[in-house]
């Protein structure tokens, strides 16, 4: 029994190398990502700078640091080829190169040059806040989750985002709490479900809901929400065997988490997940009341940016 879809499941690597095939962002959707958030900056294809194709001849070509202002956990970099050969497309000049000197998921100082970028400077200078936009904000979000995942390190317990993204940025941010250390949940509504009070109310109570899911979508992993020692144990009377603990002290939580785990010889082992009012100096509390998952909606919600920046160091004609 996973806690996670296989193919959300596993942190990337907190080295400077993290393995590339891990929970890579699919090609398509950043396509679709990057052609947006141009469009929101040059207008309708093919748009227009007025400002740089005013000033920089087409052909004058130039070279630029994307650098971190900043230190911190980046993400996103991966982003910065698919803008700047959508940028070159639209202007009609040739694509600028881009060498990495980090991947994402490196740990960065201040100062530190991420990435050297060269080409034709109106690709450059009109590409240059889109790409900023993304890779600052995945970014922040992996230096918030790589804080998550070192105070919890050695604990037994990880760190899990939520569904409280920046709508049409959720791949996104999720790759950056990956790159941070930190698990996926759900991507959505669809691939596990989640059986709160609301649902409970509706159908008429926890077994119902748990039976109706079972029943409708077999594949799906549930989940149940409790945030007393009563609704925990109704829960796994109902047959569920992942349990969301919401907005429980750390005396409550830690009996829940007793009573749950007494049970277990009986019904199997069960996942346990804290959430609500959770913060960094509370991680390795509430993790030592065994739970097996901290979920913090602020990973993604409320992650100020990494500051990044792309300084053009050189140009001819």
């Amino acid at each position: 029994m996973t806690v996670l879809p296989p193919r959300y499941r596993g942190a990337v690597s907190t080295s400077s190398s993290p393995d590339p095939s891990v929970g890579a962002l699919d090609p398509a959707w950043l396509a679709a990502l990057v052609s947006r958030a141009l469009d929101e900056d040059l207008g309708a294809a093919p748009g227009r700078d007025v400002t740089t194709q005013a000033t920089i001849p087409a052909e004058q070509r130039g070279l630029a640091h994307l650098v971190a202002r900043a230190d911190g956990v980046v993400a996103g970099l991966v982003v910065v080829p698919e803008v700047l050969a959508q940028t070159a497309a639209r202007l009609g000049v040739p694509v600028p190169t881009v060498r990495m000197r980090v991947r994402d998921g490196a740990a960065v100082a201040r100062g530190e040059v991420l990435a050297e970028l060269e080409g034709p400077v109106q690709a450059l200078l009109v590409a240059e806040r889109t790409l900023l936009n993304l890779a600052s904000r995945a970014s922040g979000v992996a230096t918030h989750a790589r804080r998550w995942a070192e105070a919890l390190a050695g604990t037994g317990a990880t760190v899990l985002d939520t569904r409280k993204t920046t709508p049409g940025l959720r791949a996104l941010e999720k790759y950056a709490v990956r790159c941070g250390g930190g698990e996926n949940k759900r991507m959505g509504l669809y691939d596990v479900a989640m059986v709160k009070d609301n649902h409970v109310a509706a159908a008429g109570g926890t077994a119902a809901a748990v039976a109706a899911v079972r029943a409708r979508f077999p594949e799906v992993e549930i989940q149940v929400e409790a945030d007393t020692a009563a609704q925990a144990m109704e829960a796994l009377d109902a047959g569920a065997r992942f349990l969301l603990l919401d907005n429980m002290a750390t005396p409550l939580l830690r009996e829940v988490v007793a009573a749950v785990r007494a049970r277990e010889p009986e019904i199997g082992p069960v996942l346990l997940e804290a959430t609500g009012t959770l913060t960094l100096d509370r991680a390795v509390e509430v993790a030592g009341t065994g739970v097996d998952h901290l979920s913090v909606g602020g990973l993604t919600h409320s992650s100020p940016i990494l500051d990044l920046a792309l300084d053009l160091v050189g140009s001819r004609a």
